[in-house]
């Protein structure tokens, strides 16, 4: 990291601790506890377990969700797995299962798979494996909060003032360690003095547009627009966006991306209206072992998150449904990457390796 950045980072680090965000995710004495994002923005709740099994359950209902927060998540489920089945200095053929469970919690985002496998990695002569596998987790909490506050400073180098941006979904501190990627960046514009102004899509089926991005801009103080996801065509000519920048759940080595599924319907509608489309996601969320798009597996969700809204039905019974988390957004859609390493340009599947090898 330059020296400039190196300035910029340490003083937002101070200004992050003025800030009234809750930490998405912390460990406890023997367990770990976080914010339940299913409960937001009414009611802010903390739930804590020791049990490596409920934060599996805590991913696949999304109570923490974000890839880098679930790569989070991943590393301290693994951590009480190997307390829970009593592991000294080598991995037990039980916590080898245990942590097939943890990594397969969601399949998309590679966040997941990158934890364990990092854990897997460990030298473990001579230490006890569950206080490895803390101090580690530990240490990818550090790493993925410095990363999203150096994403946001990079992010922030092509933020004019003035700026209208659009976004999608959730990639605020819930969503990672504390400081969010896409949301990062118009934070940290934000810090910096720039007036800008937020279009948020409301992001259908659950909603994390609407219950989690407006609910972190508005405790920031930050000027936004929420709008319906079929609005984002009109709303760009309506407001004047000039830049789209969206997260990332895995980035192929070709930077095709996998996001919420809505990402690629608002890349196409960026292309259409001339407006550079940027993702920002830390380097934990790139794949180099996936070539393109075609090799992510796109999680499908169940049919009740879209027959049913807050419990009510909207649908008559027995239709058929698609639901797909996520989608494929094709590198040529994307401007460019932001990453804690810098901002990545084309071509991408040449710098790409080069940024992050």
């Amino acid at each position: 990291m330059s020296k400039y950045l190196d300035g910029i980072v340490n003083s937002l680090s101070f200004q992050e601790s003025k800030t009234k965000l809750p930490p998405p995710i912390r460990w406890l004495g023997d367990k770990v506890e976080i914010i339940d994002q299913s409960l937001l923005p009414h009611t802010e709740k903390y739930i804590s377990s020791n049990n490596y099994r409920q934060v599996c359950e805590w991913i696949k209902s999304l109570r923490i969700r974000g890839a880098p927060a679930i790569g989070i998540a991943a590393a301290y489920a693994a951590a009480l797995a190997a307390f829970e089945l009593g592991c000294h200095d080598k991995i037990s053929p039980d916590l080898k299962l245990a942590l097939e469970e943890i990594a397969g919690a969601r399949p998309t985002a590679v966040n997941l798979k990158n934890a364990i496998d990092r854990l897997l990695k460990l030298d473990l002569k001579g230490k006890k494996v569950g206080e490895a596998f803390l101090s580690e987790a530990h240490k990818i909490l550090e790493e993925e909060t410095n990363a999203c506050i150096t994403i946001g400073q990079y992010g922030n180098l092509l933020v004019p003032d003035q700026a209208v941006i659009h976004t999608h979904c959730h990639t605020g501190g819930l969503a990672t360690g504390g400081y969010g990627t896409a949301l990062g960046v118009i934070r940290a514009a934000h810090e910096s003095g720039k007036k800008i102004l937020v279009v948020v899509d409301e992001t259908r089926p659950l909603l994390q547009g609407s219950r989690l991005t407006t609910w972190e801009l508005q405790k920031l103080g930050i000027k936004f627009k929420l709008i319906v996801d079929g609005a984002a065509g009109i709303a760009m000519r309506k407001f004047g966006v000039n830049m789209v920048i969206t997260g990332a759940d895995r980035i192929a080595s070709n930077g095709d991306t996998a996001n919420k599924v809505g990402t690629y319907n608002l890349s196409v509608l960026s292309k259409e209206h001339g407006i550079p489309f940027y993702i920002a996601a830390p380097s934990s969320s790139f794949d180099l072992s996936t070539p393109s798009g075609e090799k992510i597996p796109i999680e499908e969700r169940g049919a009740d998150e879209i027959v049913s809204f807050s419990k009510c039905k909207v649908a008559p019974d027995g239709i058929e449904t698609y639901s797909p988390a996520f989608d494929i957004t094709p590198a040529d859609n994307i401007t460019a990457f932001i990453t804690e390493r810098g901002i990545i340009k084309r071509p991408f599947s040449e710098n790409i390796k080069r940024m992050l090898q």
